[in-house]
């Protein structure tokens, strides 16, 4: 299965205070060709100054499928012990129908502490982390299969993480999406886990897009060998400088296949 090769960028929502700034940025990605726009799950920003200005990522992504007409949107990712699931599906639903049917739902385990200690979560530990994350996964999709009305389709769910023991079965039984972490060897070392995880569970790997961050022009075709589709720029504030996003569409124009019906 050949998938066509997509451009994402995540707007870090950080050291920026003029929201006006973050939605121009937004539009000049989708007008540049971005396929998705994400932002991430933060509240406090993970470089530069770390008591700088930051905004919420939700309410932000209710801005976005209003301001934007064609790029999918969505958090890369949702920190999945900040909200309850069941809210969590609803407020998906909902951004999903305000977008008209281009949300994307990103979610992880979370790991900054500083967001936990700040807003009264518990921290835990790694492994209790991914085990919450493992409980609200299925309320998750059983919420979303009793809302009313209904998401506009089936709401892309995207996986971030690549622990063998307890990410890799949650992408095999529940992902549309894998956002991998880390170097190339990491990705092909996760990528076989992934496969037999995938068997574990009767599921074709072939389902599950492979996603990464954008590894710059010379190492970009490796990656598409070895099935990665998605690549994401990541850039942060104050100034959102778009010309890695630029590089990466112009990459993409030049080596993405043609899109397959009914294949993203």
């Amino acid at each position: 299965m050949t998938r066509s090769i997509r451009i994402g960028l995540q707007l870090q929502p950080q050291q920026q205070p003029d929201y006006g700034v973050i939605r121009d940025t937004v539009l000049r990605a989708e007008d540049a060709g971005a396929d998705i726009v994400f932002n991430w799950d933060h509240f406090y920003p993970l470089y530069g100054d770390p008591d700088g200005a930051h905004f919420e990522c939700w309410t932000m992504l209710g801005a976005w499928a209003e301001q934007t007409e064609r790029v999918e949107i969505g958090a890369l990712v949702t920190g999945g012990g900040y909200r309850n699931p069941d809210l969590l599906a609803d407020m998906a639903r909902t951004v999903d129908h305000i977008s008209g049917g281009r949300l994307i739902l990103g979610i992880g385990s979370g790991w900054f502490e500083k967001d936990y200690d700040e807003y009264g979560y518990e921290f835990g530990t790694k492994g209790s982390r991914l085990d919450l994350l493992a409980e609200y996964l299925p309320r998750i999709t059983s919420r979303l299969g009793k809302l009313n009305p209904q998401p506009t389709r089936h709401i892309p769910l995207l996986i971030g993480g690549g622990g063998p023991k307890k990410t890799l079965p949650l992408v095999a039984k529940y992902a549309d999406i894998w956002h991998s972490f880390g170097e190339f060897e990491t990705h092909t070392e996760k990528s076989k886990i992934l496969e037999a995880r995938c068997a574990d569970v009767g599921r074709s790997p072939s389902e599950i897009e492979r996603s990464t961050s954008w590894p710059g022009l010379e190492h970009a075709a490796a990656y598409v060998d070895e099935g990665i589709s998605l690549f994401t720029v990541g850039v942060g504030g104050p100034d959102y400088d778009l010309a890695p996003l630029l590089e990466a569409i112009g990459w993409r124009d030049e080596n993405s296949p043609p899109p397959l019906s009914g294949l993203a």
